[in-house]
């Protein structure tokens, strides 16, 4: 049997990546999108020394990574500049994905972690998407809390994501994460029992 591949994604503060864990916790093999474009632009890497090129020394930090502060300060607000910075690291992203991929067992659940799904129109690759979703005000308290960034930046950067709708018109499974990790965790033995299993029954850790 093929592997199955489930697109989970979710607003900034929305708890994907706590999703993401849980799905690993039940055998899942996660390849998170944004650990590869850390990776595919770490120092000496191809990605790096083409950044550096496209945007110049300054987004060189003091210990000779990528400045991620200083590179979001320039794309964050500059479409053409996002689409600069995208074309040179999509295209590693997805071929480190593939490898993966390629890497892993015949029968596994795949989750690919992507913020950008639905911006990115990915959506149609995926046998189950998988939203996570909680209200904003949540999203807010949790991301000011554990992140270095003000009330001001975190709403600036929602605003600046897909809406609560649009990742919905995609979905074919909403987690709402507005509760605690064990009523989470409740839900996604739901989701891996209901939807999983029963569609990969014979995959991988299952």
């Amino acid at each position: 049997m093929a592997a199955l591949r489930i697109g989970l994604t979710g607003g900034i503060g929305a708890g994907k990546s706590a999703v993401a864990a849980l799905l690993v916790g039940h055998g899942a093999v996660l390849i998170d999108s944004d650990v590869l474009a850390r990776d595919v632009v770490a120092p000496g890497s191809p990605g790096f020394a083409a950044v550096v090129r496209e945007f110049g020394p300054d987004v060189v930090g003091p210990d000779g990574a990528l400045d991620r502060a200083a590179l979001s300060g320039i794309v964050f607000a500059d479409a053409a500049a996002r689409g600069r910075l995208e074309s040179i690291t999509h295209p590693l992203i997805a071929a480190r994905a593939a490898e993966l991929i390629d890497a892993a067992p015949a029968e596994s659940v795949i989750v690919h972690d992507v913020p950008l799904l639905v911006e990115r129109g990915l959506a149609g690759g995926y046998d189950l998407v998988v939203v996570v979703e909680a209200p904003t005000e949540q999203r807010v308290r949790r991301l000011t809390a554990s992140r270095a960034m003000t009330e001001a930046q975190v709403r600036e950067r929602i605003a600046a994501q897909g809406s609560d709708a649009e990742r919905r018109a995609v979905a074919d499974v909403v987690i709402r994460n507005d509760a605690d990790l064990a009523e989470l965790a409740r839900t996604v033995d739901r989701l891996w029992q209901d939807r999983i299993e029963a569609t990969n029954p014979a995959g991988g850790a299952i």
